[in-house]
């Protein structure tokens, strides 16, 4: 089993910075891909961002050139770096993994992923 951990959420200006991370416990597969989703309140979930054990990543459009997801291996940890922040971006983000799809996959998945945090708020006022 893996157990994700989400913190850094909080609040942040429009055009200010967060930085989340996900601490995971547990197995740690090489093909195991890592990454994160955000729901705000009436809204569909949504693939964020998503990250490799090799280092690929792949974004949402939505947040392309203001986010950076990254990983450390050793410390089974993935961060999330979010910039230019804008009000549209609140929402409560979750940590999730799964084995064996590469990060791209992750974006387009049907279901949900095998590992899930507990989530962190992020607000973002104008």
């Amino acid at each position: 089993q893996v157990q994700l951990v989400e913190s850094g959420g909080g609040l942040a200006q429009a055009g200010g910075s967060l930085r989340l991370s996900c601490a995971a416990s547990g197995r740690t597969l090489r093909s195991d891909v890592m990454g994160w989703f955000r729901q705000a309140p009436g809204k569909e979930r949504e693939f964020v961002a998503a990250i490799s054990s090799g280092g690929s990543t792949y974004y949402a459009d939505s947040v392309k050139g203001r986010f950076t997801i990254s990983r450390d291996n050793a410390k089974n940890t993935e961060y999330l770096q979010m910039n230019s922040l804008k009000p549209e971006d609140t929402a409560v983000y979750y940590c999730a993994a799964e084995g064996f799809i590469t990060a791209q996959v992750m974006a387009d998945m049907r279901r949900d992923p095998t590992y899930w945090g507990q989530g962190t708020q992020v607000t973002v006022s104008s």
